[in-house]
């Protein structure tokens, strides 16, 4: 098929359609950047982007609507290498990598902390993952004509345990990643809109279902291949803006060592600043009064609520402004209920006043090589270890979970032959490198704009886009003069990982017409992987359970229609987790890699390259890596603790932190399943 006179024709016909595609874009924007130049409010400008773009993707989707089983569910395995690349990228790309990595760079440094991996583990271990992804798991996958991830397990296996447990390791894993992908569509439809969050959430699903209900793979493979024109755009201007104006040199990945320099010089100048010390001694009271009311937390709940009562009691005596006793009253709702929530509250809060009275408000030198010193006393010698083992542990969760994901392993389903399979792949790293190179510059040249430009101002002349963001979820942004003395300084400023990428060109100074296309981006990200996500949960539930386990002789077209419904109903299902803001995006993401990775890694690979891998070896080996993967979650999951009554804090197991928890299941996972098979062979 891949030499026909046919698809030559097919590929230049996709050629043409991806210039067009190009062009107008370039003039979509031109047209927005001389209608910002006009007097366009910024009110209409967000909208338009996202209408635009969202109307771009359900164009393509109805183009691309199909109830053929074949192109639902693999595109008629007729997608080009370099396309495939493209929505393999887009795929890649999400909320995750698009909006937070630039963050996670920013806040937690090349290398980290005890308590933090470092941002650069991120950038390593996604990039490595899809070398294993193509040299051990994708040809050999490709190879077998399959439609899922779950019917390797049925036809290597055979029975019904592999395929059922690998079905539901599948929606678990995707279920976790997509409510990220949600809650990052929330955001930024939110901000661009202006309207409540759960609206923008709603808002975001709509583009979401348009793409993956009517089309299936073969709709959005062509969606996330304009997706990823966008996203690109979007990362690559405001970084390459930044490293001219700050450097003289779009080329940003080439000359951002020079403000890593500069930045190490305002750090050293920071800690030893007499109002950054004075603000620093603030966060030590507040730690200290929250480990008080730790000590007696009913009775600190008791004050608290009389506190709050007596307060709205007098402001209703005096007759006060009504604006204010609803605001008293809401700070008295929003009081904890119950001791235990108080417990998770008050502890969260005491480890954030201990973090944020460190120097540089808890942030780690951006340049430092791990925490702690290799030569130093033996808590710095400690430091230096776990750090570093930190780091190292997930840079191998996310290896090895980019080699497990369902939804990116089906995404090389699509090809015409295995040998166009690794072409893809090799395609894939080359769209992703594109944009890693430039995280870390845009990291490094945003903390060099904030400490320049925003570190230092009257809270009088703050930038507006700060209380913008902070509409959205004060979570998300919070500057507070903590010492009083009107001036903004760096430890006062907390910005999530999730807005760093966002407020960029607000932070730069650059026109409006980037922030909207920077958000466009961002929701293009969002929404390719949730449409793969989406249709890998929908089909797992409905190829390798319903039609294997309660009706048999499901037609073709009826497996489709099924299939569509499925999506729409875990759509609804995650958005209604993501309205519920259970965690930021990376740590979500984060913890469905180490769910694939013990799952699904460690008996994929025996399964593949040892004929001794058995039935049983394979049962055993996920539910045990799977299991002890989700027990260390959550045994260190402080709602889960709260809620068992357990004492605050965590059990660490070599001080590696939860986000890692995979390691311990691929080991695990390895271990069982080498055993078992080798107890049981010749059983099966």
């Amino acid at each position: 098929m891949s030499d026909s006179p046919a698809y030559a024709a097919y590929k230049r016909r996709i050629h043409r359609n991806l210039a067009f595609y190009g062009l107008g874009l370039a003039a979509f924007f031109l047209l927005m950047a001389w209608a910002e130049r006009q007097g366009l409010s910024r009110v209409w400008l967000g909208p338009i982007f996202l209408f635009s773009t969202v109307m771009i993707y359900a164009a393509i989707g109805i183009y691309g609507r199909t109830s053929d089983a074949s192109e639902y569910y693999v595109a008629g395995r007729r997608i080009p290498p370099m396309y495939n690349g493209m929505a393999a990228a887009a795929d890649w790309m999400s909320a995750a990598s698009f909006i937070s990595l630039a963050g996670g760079l920013y806040l937690q440094g090349f290398s980290g902390t005890e308590a933090q991996p470092g941002g650069l583990a991120y950038v390593l271990g996604w990039t490595g993952g899809f070398c294993l992804v193509g040299l051990l798991i994708a040809p050999h996958l490709r190879r077998l004509n399959l439609y899922t991830v779950p019917d390797y397990f049925d036809v290597r296996f055979g029975g019904r345990w592999p395929r059922l447990i690998a079905a539901f390791a599948a929606v678990l894993c995707s279920f976790t990643y997509v409510v990220a992908q949600i809650y990052g569509v929330g955001l930024i439809a939110s901000r661009l809109t202006g309207v409540q969050f759960e609206i923008g959430i709603l808002l975001g699903l709509g583009g979401v279902l348009l793409c993956s209900f009517l089309g299936g793979m073969r709709a959005i493979t062509w969606t996330q291949v304009a997706q990823y024109i966008i996203l690109l755009l979007a990362f690559l201007i405001p970084v390459s803006w930044l490293a001219y104006k700050q450097l003289g040199n779009p080329l940003a990945p080439l000359v951002y060592g020079k403000q890593i320099e500069k930045i190490t010089e305002i750090e050293k100048v920071l800690r030893d600043s007499p109002a950054e010390r004075q603000v620093r001694r603030v966060w030590e009271r507040r730690e200290k009064e929250y480990e008080a009311r730790l000590q007696d937390i009913e009775g600190a709940l008791r004050r608290d609520r009389a506190a709050a009562l007596e307060r709205v009691r007098q402001l209703k005596a005096r007759d006060a402004d009504s604006a204010l006793i609803v605001a008293a009253a809401r700070e008295l709702a929003a009081l904890p209920k119950t001791p235990a929530s108080a417990r998770e509250l008050w502890t969260r809060a005491m480890a954030d006043a201990h973090e944020r009275a460190k120097p540089l408000g808890g942030l780690p030198p951006h340049g430092q090589a791990f925490a702690g010193d290799p030569q130093g006393t033996p808590q710095e010698q400690q430091a230096f270890e776990t750090s570093r083992l930190n780091f190292l542990a997930l840079v191998f969760c996310l290896m090895v979970g980019t080699a497990g994901l369902p939804h990116l392993l089906t995404r090389f389903y699509t090809t015409p032959t295995v040998s166009e399979a690794r072409s893809s792949v090799a395609w894939s790293l080359f769209f992703i490198v594109l944009l890693y190179l430039s995280a870390p510059a845009l990291a490094v040249l945003v903390k060099f704009e904030v400490m320049q430009g925003l570190v230092g101002s009257s809270f009088d002349a703050l930038p507006s886009w700060i209380g913008q963001w902070a509409k959205v979820d004060p979570a998300l942004i919070s500057i507070t003069d903590v010492n009083g003395d009107h001036i903004l300084q760096f430890s006062e400023i907390r910005i999530a990982a999730d807005i760093v990428m966002l407020v960029t060109p607000e932070v730069g100074g650059l026109p409006y017409v980037v922030s909207g296309l920077v958000a466009a981006g961002g929701l293009a990200a969002a929404l390719s992987t949730a449409d793969a996500l989406l249709l890998t949960i929908s089909n797992s539930l409905v190829r390798d359970v319903y039609c294997h386990e309660v009706r048999r002789d499901v037609p073709p077209e009826q497996r489709v229609i099924l299939s569509k419904f499925a999506l729409l109903g875990v759509a609804m299902l995650a958005a209604f987790v993501a309205a519920l803001k259970p965690a930021d995006i990376l740590p979500l993401v984060s913890a469905s890699f180490s769910l694939a990775a013990s799952a699904f890694v460690p008996v994929m690979v025996l399964g593949i390259f040892w004929r001794g891998a058995t039935r049983a070896g394979a049962v055993a080996g996920m539910l045990g890596g799977l299991g002890v993967t989700v027990y260390y979650m959550l045994a260190n999951s402080p709602a889960v603790r709260a809620f068992l009554g357990l004492e605050a804090g965590s059990v660490l197991w070599f001080g590696i932190l939860p986000v890692s928890a995979g390691v311990f299941g691929v080991l695990t996972g390895f271990a069982i399943a080498l055993v078992v098979s080798l107890a049981t062979r010749g059983g099966d």
